[in-house]
């Protein structure tokens, strides 16, 4: 056999591919007839070995010959999965007649050595295929019972029937799948298809199926083998799983199981398998195999905007470090806050401390404390800001424990410590604070950067005590809740929303530390303003944060390809000089409309913003760049 091709630019100029004439071979061309439809023609060509293996030309005629009618069951095939029961086949070789009988194969090798070396030989199909049949009816048997399934152990359409449905195999096998995946949400985890029986009515071009369906026992979640990544501690991964041994078998919750294992950073895949057979006492086992990510990892990112700066962000982490999932991580982020009495970022200023911005933080993450749902957190930082309104240093350590109800919700509590200085509207000063957090978290979303269902919800509530000299007593409040909703199924049109509040009960705004006050604007704020602009004043004009908060966002994410997607959206906030939003200020507005480019690693945002009631300090645009949806 010998391989003649050419070449035509790897198709950019349309064309597929054609063999080249040569005496080594008999090199042929295949030409497809009386079909309309281009994807059952593209059907038919991924079904014909004489399609597939054009550029591959046998070595004699009779190889062609002998390739052209094994074609012929082939095709058939295809056209029957496809729908069409009343299709017809003819193929010819250079010009003469072959049947599916081998009838002709001789006639036709022998005109196609005619063309050896000299041209092409025509390899023809010319296909009739009928009418469309269609699926008219499908009934399911229970093969235990031999009588009909029940119906109840099915979501309500299930069975629904559309007449106009054709009778295409890939369609029934979908409709069986999703029938066994309901079985297995039932908990009836060894479900199968034992048969499907069609008939086809060639004079009424419809065809019924009767399907016959094994139940199988209803089977609850039987024990939990683990294998796999040796260098990470048993009792640590089997604190991430919430199944208990006897519990209804059900496929989200393992589903579930394997998004919650996937959280520890050690680990870099789970997979979880179904036992071949129930145990003694009718539940399944299951065996769960994970893998482990490298130890150590560096990573870097960048965010510009037009109306905030640079901001370049790096990290340094080691994700087992006593090898039981411990995770010691470093963050330095830093960035250039040039503000003067544009309310945009005109120019690079140059490299002197003044401008210089960041943090510098080390956590500590010990999970599974003596391998219960407790985690360790522990966290230092040292941080500068400057903002258009005032600036601050301070260093912040805060140490929690964690409780894991499950793999959606989990309580902390801890300690947190922060000493630093700050300089506004009020002048200079030294704090320090002392507080007991309690925090509470829920997320049952699908993805953490881009998610497309599901709900996020966040609360703190921190008391301080006066415990230091500088000490500032108060009580800060904040909370989030935003959630996201696929309107298909694919999940290619999402809208999403999210609002946020905060308050701080105690003292005066001019002993609240300017950092810890509430200010609105910014990329993960109302976009179209810049970075903590948004701030009730001390009645002359000279900006002051607030004692509360007030944000929301609306959200349509809309895809126009795979990796393509345009998202308009509405953004609301505002801070307050109570301790309660009391609404009386004005919220400040702005519109926009993203683009995002989806990627392995999340989507690249970029949003053009701009204010809708703006103040005359306010750019009228705002650009933001950066790797995630912006909540």
């Amino acid at each position: 056999m010998s391989s003649a091709r050419a070449f035509d630019f790897f198709g950019l100029f349309g064309a597929p591919e054609k063999a080249e004439p040569t005496p080594g071979a008999v090199a042929y061309e295949v030409i497809f007839k009386g079909i309309d439809d281009d994807k059952l023609e593209q059907t038919l060509k991924d079904a014909s070995n004489s399609w597939r293996l054009r550029l591959e030309s046998p070595a004699a005629g009779v190889g062609l010959a002998r390739r052209v009618i094994a074609d012929y069951p082939r095709l058939t095939e295809a056209l029957w999965a496809s729908g069409y029961f009343n299709a017809t086949v003819r193929a010819s070789v250079a010009g003469v007649t072959v049947s599916p009988e081998g009838n002709g194969a001789d006639a036709a090798a022998a005109a196609a050595e005619r063309h050896r070396g000299a041209s092409l030989a025509p390899v023809v199909f010319e296909i009739d295929p009928g009418p469309l049949f269609k699926l008219r009816h499908v009934v399911v048997y229970d093969a235990r019972a031999n009588a009909p399934i029940d119906p109840a152990l099915f979501p309500r359409k299930a069975f629904d029937q559309d007449p106009d449905d054709p009778a295409r195999a890939a369609a029934l096998r979908a409709r069986e799948a999703e029938w066994i995946d309901a079985l297995r949400e039932k908990s009836y985890p060894l479900a199968k298809v034992v048969s499907a029986r069609p008939v086809i009515l060639h004079d009424l071009h419809v065809m019924d199926v009767a399907v016959t369906i094994d139940l199988g026992p209803k089977a609850g979640i039987g024990e939990v083998h683990l294998s796999g990544a040796p260098g990470v501690d048993p009792d640590v991964i089997r604190s991430f799983i919430y199944l208990e041994e006897g519990e209804p078998y059900s496929p989200r919750k393992i589903a579930d199981t394997r998004k919650s294992i996937a959280r520890i950073e050690a680990l870099g895949g789970v997979k979880i398998e179904d036992g071949a057979h129930l145990d003694k006492n009718g539940n399944l086992p299951l065996f769960i195999e994970t893998t482990e990510r490298k130890r150590h990892a560096i990573g870097a990112s960048a965010m510009f905007s037009n109306i905030n700066g640079p901001t370049l962000r790096t990290y340094w982490v080691d994700r087992n470090l006593f090898g039981g999932g411990e995770r010691l991580r470093f963050d330095l982020d830093g960035g250039l806050a040039y503000y003067n009495n544009s309310s945009a970022f005109l120019s690079f200023p140059e490299l002197k401390a003044s401008n210089l911005v960041g943090s510098a933080r080390v956590s500590f993450l010990k999970p599974a404390l003596f391998g219960s749902r407790n985690d360790l957190l522990l966290d230092a930082a040292a941080v500068r800001e400057r903002t258009v309104y005032y600036w601050a240093s301070y260093g912040n350590f805060n140490g929690a424990i964690r409780h894991r109800f499950s793999d959606t919700a989990s309580i902390q509590a801890g300690v947190e410590v922060e000493g630093g200085q700050f300089n506004d509207v009020f002048g200079l000063h030294n704090y320090a604070l002392l507080g007991f957090p309690v925090s509470g978290a829920y997320d049952s979303t699908d993805n953490a950067l881009a998610p497309t269902r599901g709900i996020r919800a966040t609360a703190r509530v921190a008391p301080y005590v006066k415990a230091f000299s500088n000490g500032v007593g108060m009580l800060e409040s904040k909370g989030q809740l935003s959630a996201y909703h696929a309107l298909d199924e694919d999940a290619w049109y999402i809208l999403a929303g999210r609002i946020a509040a905060g308050s701080i009960v105690g003292p005066s705004i001019a002993d609240v530390p300017a950092n810890r006050r509430f200010f609105a604007g910014g990329g993960g704020s109302v976009r179209g303003y810049r970075y903590r602009s948004i701030s009730p004043d001390n009645g002359f004009g000279f900006p002051t944060g607030g004692l509360s908060l007030f944000e929301a966002s609306a959200e349509a994410r809309l895809k126009v390809t795979q990796e393509i997607g345009i998202v308009p959206f509405l953004d609301a906030g505002a801070a307050y000089s109570s301790s309660v939003p009391n609404f009386s200020s004005t919220m400040r507005l702005a519109a926009g409309v993203g683009l995002r480019y989806y990627t392995g690693i999340g989507p690249i945002r970029f949003d053009v913003a701009t204010p809708l009631n703006p103040r005359p300090q306010d750019s009228r645009l705002a650009i933001f760049l950066g790797i995630g949806e912006s909540f």
